[in-house]
């Protein structure tokens, strides 16, 4: 029995461990870019040895991994929560209108994924690729409700990858864009989060007319933040801890961020 429990603590403490080598792996590729960080670097920001970094994880590209891996099972969590929300009846058109609306508002209020993403389309092709690769449960999940849209509007049909490509650009400008978006309601004396509020808004205008929505069904919102879901983990839903929560978490107080840890459900 005291075996067993000294077993679970060793994984417990081992599982622990990673989860802070990839806080800290996560903050680093997002401030300096994957080409610029080495495992050494990384070591010394974590303050573990780099011998036990290789124990984990083997190579940098394998951390990317478990960061990539934990980024599309939580979006996965996040998109099956927005739709789980809806009441059962809900039109397709809605449906789509509601899910990219707050996609767009987790991104801006959140903007380490897309910047991750950005900086492996700059680095070498198989950190592209594999997180190409595990997108396809993703968006099985939209194109099903594009499928439903399109066959309630057979004269407007809805082009998905278009729809992501515009949802991308918009996170992605505001990301590494910045100083121009500040520029665009510069006469307005906008701070940033009211700034990224308008962001928002210009996408869900365009979003709302495309899609048929009615007033009635579209969203307003203040600050994007007020439109993101606190959407726990599987693991904390089991009692563990969640890398990949905890880093958005975490890297929020970082970087600045806007959406804090203690963002009550929607």
């Amino acid at each position: 029995m005291v075996e067993r429990k000294q077993g679970r603590r060793s994984a417990q403490q081992a599982e622990e461990t990673k989860q802070h080598i990839l806080l800290f792996a996560t903050q680093m590729f997002c401030e300096q870019g994957y080409e610029r960080v080495s495992l050494r670097s990384i070591s010394e920001k974590a303050g573990v040895s780099h011998s036990l970094i290789r124990h984990h994880f083997g190579s940098k590209e394998k951390i990317w991994h478990a960061i990539s891996d934990g980024l599309h099972d939580y979006m996965q969590r996040y998109i099956a929560h927005i739709l789980e929300k809806l009441p059962p009846d809900t039109q397709a058109n809605v449906k789509l209108y509601t899910l990219v609306s707050r996609l767009l508002a987790f991104m801006l209020t959140y903007p380490q994924p897309i910047q991750l993403i950005a900086d492996a389309v700059r680095q070498e092709d198989a950190l592209f690729d594999y997180f190409i690769d595990n997108v396809g449960e993703l968006e099985s999940q939209v194109f099903a409700i594009a499928e439903e849209y399109n066959t309630l509007f057979p004269e407007t049909p809805v082009n998905v990858a278009e729809l992501k490509w515009q949802m991308i650009m918009v996170a992605h400008s505001a990301a590494s864009l910045t100083p121009f978006m500040r520029q665009t309601w510069v006469d307005e004396s906008l701070n940033d989060v009211e700034c990224l509020a308008r962001q928002w808004q210009m996408f869900e205008r365009h979003v709302a007319s495309v899609l048929h929505i009615e007033q009635e069904n579209r969203l307003t919102t203040v600050t994007v933040d007020d439109l993101v879901y606190d959407v726990p983990c599987f693991t904390q839903e089991q009692g563990g801890d969640c890398a990949f929560e905890q880093q958005l978490n975490q890297l929020n107080r970082v970087f600045g961020c806007m959406h804090g840890a203690d963002a009550e459900t929607q």
